[in-house]
Order: structure tokens, then sequence, then C-alpha cells
């Protein structure tokens, strides 16, 4: 018998299920549009323990980790079958990403993973890696995965080893078991960030894209565009459009992408992305939000100032330090908006909402006067209205 073997796997399986099973607690009093929540939803540990070890003590009698498993970001969410599903980027230590499935009963903690992860078909040219899928669960009857590829460029000079290409990968499936691949998105320029409408417009599909001059800089890429395809087996990004455009010293001047896809409320399209802007500690990528026309979904109708979300406290720290992101979100029935969101490339996170408040925050809150001046105006007219409100008190 070996009593190292034994001690070791029986304090990491009690480990593992005291994490999963924790139960997360919100962060209180919060701002009014949303609420935190105190404990991350997946991190690495989250993995199952049987994928990380070798459980036969003859071949691993040291309980080794066997396969590392660096982050968990960046995930796709849907609701499926009264569950919460995230589809995660999962990065191991070897740096590359694959997707998995965890799935929670009430979408704020007890995430659980499947047992296996998507075994994702590869086209005739192999991804070196995949990562950021987007869901849509399609009027056509599909969900769509739209994510992103990540292959060497062929024209690198030698001795390059970082120059890459980034294309959109598509996938399509009804169970999130089995998929099938389709040929990626082509495009003039790299396209990561795109994501697919859940309805038909004027008959086709509808995307929002992320035109970029190179893998890292959007370069002359505006800022998110929009496009229609009338087959998704055959997709091409033609006549794109931007639609939520960059701007000189913004949260969005360097870049910016959409999130998960936009959810429809009476009030037009609820879209969620990210913008990202230099400062002297690197790229600083945050979260906003804004509305769309409900009709012409390409039409901006409102826009508030600044970020919905920032990192904070150890969401600044990680692989990618000072770093939100979101490819996902879920809106129930009774108007509860689940944000899933990651930190610095590492965790994943949820924060609450409403579809009301989201609604209040997007078409009430002031738009960007993209002077300071202006902003200070702002600020005086919100003063003066409450001290007119405390004199009348």
């Amino acid at each position: 018998m070996n009593q190292r073997f034994d001690d070791r796997i029986k304090e990491i399986e009690e480990a593992y299920e005291k994490l999963i099973t924790r139960k997360n607690e919100l962060i209180c009093p919060g701002n009014g549009i949303y609420e935190r929540y105190k404990y991350p939803i997946l991190t690495a540990a989250h993995t199952p323990v049987y994928w990380r070890y070798d459980l036969s003590p003859e071949t691993n009698p040291y309980f080794m980790e066997r396969f590392g498993i660096n982050g968990i970001f960046n995930a796709g969410a849907i609701k499926w079958k009264d569950k919460y599903l995230l589809v995660a980027r999962v990065e191991g230590n070897d740096r590359k990403s694959f997707f998995a499935v965890a799935e929670s009963p009430n979408g704020v903690d007890n995430f659980r993973f499947w047992e296996y992860p998507i075994r994702l078909p590869e086209t005739d040219t192999p991804d070196t890696n995949v990562y950021d899928m987007r869901l849509t669960a399609h009027e056509d009857g599909w969900v769509y995965g739209i994510f992103c590829t990540e292959r060497k460029d062929p024209e690198a000079k030698p001795g390059d080893l970082s120059s890459a290409i980034a294309s959109t990968g598509i996938a399509r499936t009804k169970d999130f078991k089995n998929w099938e691949r389709l040929p990626d998105l082509k495009a003039e320029s790299q396209q990561r960030n795109v994501v697919l409408h859940p309805e038909f417009v004027d008959g086709k599909y509808a995307l929002y894209t992320r035109p970029q001059d190179s893998f890292i800089d959007a370069g002359n890429g505006g800022g998110i565009g929009w496009t229609l395809v009338p087959d998704m087996i055959q997709a091409e990004a033609k006549n794109e459009m931007i639609i939520n455009a960059r701007q000189y010293h913004t949260i969005k001047e360097l870049k910016n992408g959409e999130g998960p896809h936009p959810l429809k409320t009476d009030k037009g399209w609820l879209h969620l992305a990210h913008g990202v802007r230099s400062c002297a500690a690197g790229l600083r990528y945050v979260l906003y939000v804004y509305l769309t026309d409900l009709n012409e979904p390409y039409k901006l109708t409102a826009e508030p100032a600044g970020y919905l979300l920032a990192p904070q406290d150890e969401e600044r720290i990680g692989d990618v330090s000072n770093v939100l992101f979101a490819n996902g979100w879920i809106a129930d029935p009774d108007g509860t908006v689940y944000i899933y969101y990651a930190s610095s490339d590492t965790r994943m996170h949820v924060a609450t909402s409403s579809i009301d408040r989201l609604l209040d925050y997007c078409i009430n809150t002031v738009p960007d006067g993209y002077r300071s001046a202006a902003s200070v105006e702002t600020l005086n007219t919100i003063i003066d209205r409450n001290k007119s409100l405390l004199k009348d008190g």
C-alpha cells in the first residue's frame, strides 16, 4: 500500500469537493446596477481531479499532476434544460486552449465540468489554438459556437515564432456533446470576437464583427462591425459597416469587440461589449453596454459614458493583468441577467442584474461628451438637481 498516494488523493479530492460545493455570496451594497459575487465561479482548481491526475498508484506513486491547467476564462453561456451552462476556455500549462462545458443548477455557484472536454472537429488547416466561444441559440434550430481560431502566420520571417493569424471558427450543435465544424468565416481582414445575432435579419444571418489589421492591433478597424450572410455553411463577411465605433480618449480608444449576442428587450437590443485602452501598465480591458434599435439592430440608440464593469481587487491580477472580458450572459424569464466575465485571463466570475436595471442604466445615463468640460457639466447638473431635492425635502 502506498500511504503517500492515499493521503494525497484523499486531501485533494476533499479540497475539490469543498471548492465545488461552496455557496457564493453577494457583495453588498453594490452600485445599484449589478451585484458582484465574492468567489470566482470557475478556476483551474475547478477542473476534475481525474483530468489533472493519473489516479493509478502504480504509474503515479507520488500523485503528481500529469496534465496541468493554467486557467479557466472567457466562457460562452446559455440556459439549457433548466441548467446554466458555460462553455469555458480551458488553458493548459502547455498554453493550448480547448473548450469544456461546466454546469450549474443556479447560475452563481456549484459549477461542475462535464466528464470530457469538447472534441471539436478540425478543418483541413488544423487550428493551433481555439478560444473565446460565443454561444447563440439561433431561430434556425441550431446552437452555434463562434470562436477564435489561431494559426501561425505562414508569411512570418524565419525565427519569428509569435506572428499569428486570427480567424473566426464556426461550429454548431444540438446537445453540446456532438459538434459539426463548418468552414471558417471568410473575411478580408483578421477577425476575432465575431458574434452571431440570434434572429434572421432580412432573411439572412447577421454577424457582429471586429475587423483588425493584425492579430493584436485593430489598426484601421473602426470598431464593432455588422454584416449579413445568406448561409452559415459558407459564411463570408462582406460590406461590413461599423455600428459601435472606437473613439479617442475613451474606454474603447484602442479597440472594442462584441461580447455575447445581444439580449432582446422591448426597448431594443441590449449589448455587452469590451473596450480596450492603453495605459502606463499596458492594456486595460473593461466592459460596457449599449442599445440598438429593435427592428434595425445595426442602429445605435443609447450608450452610457464609460464602463459598466472594470477589474478590481484580485480581478486585476493574473496572466494578463488589468483585464475583464465577457462573452457570455444569460437572461432568465423573470428578467434576471447573469453576467459571466473573466478576470485577467485566469478565472471566471458572475455578476447579477436585471433587464429593467440595465435598460435604465443604458438609457438614462448620460453619454460620453468626449471632453473634460462636458464631464464637469454632467456632474454639476446632478449636483444641482440633488441640492434642489435636499432643499425641498
